[in-house]
């Protein structure tokens, strides 16, 4: 009875710790799989945690302020799709369906501009009132491109140039000055 018992609390903490590693940052957001146009710019940028921190080490002793910012990291994802007659009505329909789903998950929508080019959407995941978790840019450059920007971990907006510019992600900088409107 004792080793029955025994055996039962091990296989719940052992599901615990499963169940605790596989759930996903609260600031991730799955944008899902992109196909590039057939003529036209295709990026896709996926950081994680492992290389974060290789450059959080090269720039400790250098750069910080840069090191401090990029210590509360955990993932950087950047989609760059050119637009073409073929996708365009698929990412315009995209990015409205992720907007949405972000309004209902409850993240933030801090920056919204739409002017006769561009179309552009910043929300945050918010811990309380203090902390921030997860930044989501989506852009609509006009009938050129779609950008689509996940950051997450602990992370102090005003400082996204500053990753960019670390990372080597030019559009986290444009991102960085929709912020600041």
């Amino acid at each position: 009875m004792n080793s029955l018992r025994t055996t039962a609390i091990a296989f719940t903490l052992a599901g615990l710790t499963l169940t605790s590693q596989s759930a996903p940052p609260p600031g991730l957001v799955d944008f899902g799989k992109f196909v590039g146009p057939k003529h036209g710019e295709f990026i896709e940028v996926n950081i994680g945690k492992p290389l974060i921190s290789i450059v959080t080490r090269i720039v400790q002793k250098s750069e910080s302020e840069a090191a401090e910012v990029l210590k509360g990291l955990e993932r950087v994802r950047v989609n760059v799709i050119g637009l073409d007659d073929e996708n365009r009505a698929d990412m315009q329909e995209r990015v409205t369906a992720i907007r949405s789903k972000l309004d209902e998950e409850g993240w933030e929508p801090i920056v919204t501009v739409k002017d006769k080019a561009d179309d552009v959407s910043v929300y945050l995941k918010m811990r309380g009132e203090e902390a921030v978790e997860g930044i989501v840019v989506t852009i609509l450059e006009g009938t050129r491109q779609a950008v689509l920007i996940n950051i997450v971990g602990n992370i102090q907006p005003e400082k996204i140039a500053m990753i960019g510019e670390k990372l080597n992600i030019p559009t986290l900088k444009k991102a960085s000055a929709a912020l600041k409107k």
